[in-house]
């Protein structure tokens, strides 16, 4: 397994020694008292950077979707979201259990506009549930990283403002997004009122996500992260990889972007697959009409691939994963697809 080409996803990373070093020396209190200084300087950063007025350390990104579901919700309003976002598919129905909210499921690939929005919106009847809270994934997981439009989300942001809903941005790899488009994280999540993003994915850090927005959001965040089970003490160690990952670990996710594109053009127009366009950024989505026996036969040659449904798999590309080995990953897919058509 050791040896194995891992592109499962970029939440595989491993610290790097310098980050291993900066954790080893961080400075430490305990959080839930709101004592430690590694953990408060990390928050002022994310704060800073996507220009909110405060931040709240998270263990996970599932746990800082789901604390924005509940601060802004109230048990029997609606989320709308797309019909393959992460805060809807892959959070174990977290939005229902926690919060007691319904989803209403737009666009297609992780994406929609404001028409779509405007269509879905119910009417003000008792009948309805509704509507409190728009939730944006930036990049989309499912959609080989897709880029949400900037035009997109203003007109969407400036929907839901006048009607006095919420706009969360789920931004797990939004700085992905960022280095790819050219605009500041700042500038992305402008028109949102909260946003989280992930440390432990093309970031490379090993645990960790930030939830960002005004005072009164971060104090409703912390008593409901506390409720659901995510208040930490000494966790400076792992604040202190965030910090080194967003001072060194940005700029070099262009690396990934190319990766990806140079495996996606290796398996361009190989017969029995389709590929899902070039990647934007660091996710490369494949459909194979047997996807799944694609998967153990790449798997058994020593190329590790999410199965993400029948007719899906998806190749991501990060800092542990060199040129060279995407480079044998996509001969090694080639020879496996050759075989299999033969």
């Amino acid at each position: 397994m050791n040896s194995a080409i891992d592109l499962r996803s970029d939440t595989v990373t491993r610290p790097t020694r310098a980050m291993r070093a900066a954790m080893s020396s961080a400075e430490l209190g305990d959080d839930v008292y709101g004592e430690d200084p590694t953990v408060n300087r990390l928050q002022e950063l994310a704060a800073e950077l996507t220009g909110k007025q405060g931040a709240l350390f998270m263990p996970s990104g599932t746990m800082a979707n789901q604390v924005a579901v509940r601060a802004w919700t109230q048990p029997g309003d609606a989320l709308m979201t797309a019909r393959d976002a992460h805060v809807y598919l892959y959070e174990g129905g977290g939005a229902a259990a926690l919060s007691g909210v319904q989803a209403v499921l737009l666009g297609r690939d992780g994406l929609f506009g404001l028409k779509d929005v405007q269509a879905a919106t119910a009417p003000d009847d008792i009948h309805f549930a509704r509507t409190r809270l728009v939730s944006i994934e930036n990049t989309h997981n499912r959609s080989g990283g897709r880029i949400f439009p900037q035009v997109e989300t203003d007109a969407i942001g400036e929907w839901a403002r006048k009607r006095g809903w919420a706009l969360h941005l789920d931004g797990a790899r939004v700085f992905n997004a960022s280095v790819a488009s050219g605009a500041s994280v700042e500038e992305i999540a402008r028109p949102f009122d909260s946003v989280s993003f992930c440390l432990s994915k093309g970031l490379g850090a090993p645990v960790g996500s930030l939830l960002c927005g005004d005072r009164g959001f971060i104090e409703d965040a912390v008593r409901i992260r506390k409720l659901f089970g995510g208040g930490m003490r000494q966790v400076g160690m792992l604040a202190a990889a965030g910090i080194h990952a967003l001072d060194h670990h940005v700029a070099r996710l262009a690396e990934d972007h190319q990766k990806a594109r140079f495996l996606a053009e290796g398996l361009a127009g190989v017969p029995g697959i389709e590929m899902h366009g070039i990647p934007e950024t660091n996710i490369v989505v494949i459909k194979a009409q047997n996807a799944s026996g694609l998967w153990k036969r790449a798997q058994e040659e020593g190329v590790l691939l999410s199965l993400m449904d029948a007719a899906t798999l998806r190749a991501v590309t990060h800092l542990d994963v060199s040129h060279e080995e995407v480079a044998s990953a996509a001969e090694i897919l080639v020879r496996v697809l050759a075989q299999d058509d033969a």
